[in-house]
Order: structure tokens, then sequence, then C-alpha cells
């Protein structure tokens, strides 16, 4: 479980096979891979890793990648 920010991906958007390669692309610091079937998996063990880019949130329609912070 991450400490410091948490990524979250609607479920449509995951599935998108396009909108998951984006995500992929994008990501500076690989917390966005595809599985075999092409479905977005968050790389948990990555996500506190996040640089808060905002990049996957460009990538992704509007509220379908959150990045959320655990910390103040």
């Amino acid at each position: 479980m991450p400490m410091f920010v948490h990524v979250e991906v609607d479920q449509a958007a995951a599935a998108d096979k396009e909108i998951a390669a984006k995500l992929v692309e994008v990501c500076p610091v690989n917390i966005f891979e595809q599985d075999d079937s092409g479905t977005c998996v968050v790389v948990e063990a990555n996500e506190d890793e996040c640089v808060l880019c905002d990049l996957c949130v460009q990538a992704a329609p509007d509220g379908q990648v959150r990045v959320i912070k655990l910390y103040e």
C-alpha cells in the first residue's frame, strides 16, 4: 500500500486500450502498465514514485484518472 500517493483509474478508462497505452507512455515513473488484454493496471509498488506531474490526468478524459495525496 502506498504511503504518499494513490492513483486511481476508472474502469472504463482502464479498459480502453488507447487510453491505457497513453498512460503507460506519458508516466515518467512507470506507475501504469498494460496487462495481456491491454487493460491499464496501476503498479502499486511505483505509486510513491509519483512526481505529481499531472501528465496522466491530462492524458485521460476528465476525471477518469485521479492522483490522491495521502499526506497534507
